[in-house]
């Protein structure tokens, strides 16, 4: 591998590494301030019981979340200077304004949650927690329109004087069409996430103590609604990078040849033209275009395309990356939304789930975890060559001066850091859910006994 690849991957590794723990803050803030919400409005013990909980784990996935997500940002220095330096105008504003949301906005209303049981006012201490959930979605959009601008350049202009792209409107940058339809997805797929893991502790934690089931039907709830969500608006999603990155969509089914009414593979053998396929018919004309009967651009035709427009060389990303991971983001989430749906069906009016489902959901927030890992690889793969798709190339963004050597040790240390963090925040989340959600009863005063003698 070349320094450009070590990079590449370097920049994946953190970034995979780094998502892992976005969604879960995202939807763990949400629940925390949901059910504080239901506390406040029903005096429900239970509500409360799993606020405090749900708030303990979202304290201990921001931590790890804002730790790696620092590491991310500094990446753009690190190893991909020379695109900082021609796009830091554009970007600029979108980081510094997600860091100061995640640092003083998110950060100082989680402590002043956190400390301020039994101190503020209910309505206050209430309104801390909505703070931080509306906090963390705001995050969201705002980062999400920094790389919806890697999707779909929009809002900037070449300077004349310095040759570097600077912001013309950062409304513009964060109602990019791209960004506006990649938020609700991401937010669903952080919704699925969320319940996943609640889903799982309480299943795992159902014999020590009545109180998870509650627990985990809300999780199971959660999953399946993010699910429902997460395919709705993939399917805007998909529409919209259609229309302003047809060779993705392309390089998602494999299509070389363009193709009126085509079909979606859901499996497929042979390189780099499939040799035995299992397709759905017009669906992937359904999913480009709403329209069964609409022609879908083949990789081949954009190439051609591409090579009159930007010069020569290839615009093809990676096709087999592209094909499994688009595939395996949606067979992920949708099995996972499918056992959450079974676990609430088998489990109404007080019913008890099958033994194993009960053995292997604790397993479950893998599946939605998967998903939004292979959906990210996806939506980075499969715009290359380009960094910043039509007007900068992967190759030119690249720190100059880098040697394979210097990547090579940072991403061992990323590496080893990363794995230890990862333990750590697994055995604090094993720790807090081996806590009894209902607290013991508090025993009363006895009177002193009177000595006999």
């Amino acid at each position: 591998m070349d320094v450009l690849d070590l990079t590449r991957l370097q920049f994946a590794v953190v970034t995979i590494y780094h998502y892992f723990f976005v969604p879960l803050s995202i939807s763990l803030a949400a629940t925390a301030a949901g059910l504080q919400l239901a506390w406040l409005r029903t005096r429900r013990e239970h509500f409360l019981h799993l606020t405090k909980f749900v708030g303990k784990l979202l304290i201990v996935t921001f931590a790890v979340g804002v730790v790696t997500g620092l590491v991310q940002e500094f990446q753009f220095g690190l190893g991909w200077s020379a695109f900082a330096n021609f796009y830091g105008d554009v970007f600029g504003p979108t980081l510094a304004i997600e860091g100061m949301l995640a640092f003083f906005l998110e950060a100082t209303f989680l402590a002043l949650w956190y400390f301020g049981w039994d101190r503020l006012p209910r309505a206050i201490h209430t309104a801390c927690i909505v703070i931080v959930a509306v906090g963390t979605l705001l995050s969201a959009f705002i980062i999400l329109a920094a790389n919806s601008f890697m999707q779909n350049p929009v809002a900037y202009a070449l300077d004349p004087d310095t040759g570097r792209a600077r912001l013309t409107s950062f409304a513009d940058l964060l109602l990019n069409k791209v960004n506006l339809a990649a938020f609700p997805h991401t937010i669903a797929g952080a919704v699925m996430v969320g319940g996943a893991l609640l889903l799982a502790l309480g299943v795992w934690r159902l014999a020590a103590d009545p109180a998870y089931r509650v627990l985990a039907r809300l999780g199971a709830w959660l999953t399946l609604a993010g699910g429902a969500a997460t395919a709705l608006t993939g399917d805007h999603l998909g529409k919209v990078i259609t229309q302003v990155q047809p060779m993705k969509m392309a390089a998602a089914e494999a299509l070389y040849h363009s193709t009126t009414g085509a079909p979606f593979a859901v499996f497929a053998t042979g390189a780099p033209l499939p040799e035995f396929a299992l397709e759905i018919p017009w669906l992937l004309s359904i999913l480009a275009k709403g329209d069964p009967n609409a022609t879908v651009q083949g990789i081949d035709d954009l190439q051609a395309q591409y090579a009159a427009q930007f010069g020569p060389g290839s615009y093809v990303p990676m096709i087999p990356v592209a094909f499994w991971t688009f595939r395996l983001m949606i067979g992920a989430g949708m099995l996972a939304a499918a056992v959450a749906a079974f676990y609430l069906w088998r489990t109404r009016k007080g019913r008890s789930a099958p033994r194993l489902l009960m053995r292997w959901l604790p397993l479950i927030p893998l599946l939605p975890a998967a998903a939004n890992t292979f959906g990210w690889i996806f939506t980075e793969t499969a715009r290359q060559p380009w960094i910043a798709f039509g007007i900068s190339k992967v190759a030119d963004g690249i720190s100059p001066g880098l040697t394979s050597s210097e990547v090579v040790a940072s991403l061992a240390g990323f590496t080893v850091v990363y794995g230890i963090v990862a333990v750590v925040w697994f055995r604090l989340v094993r720790h807090l859910a081996r806590q009894p959600l209902t607290p013991a009863p508090v025993a009363a005063e006895q009177p002193e006994p009177v000595p006999v003698y």
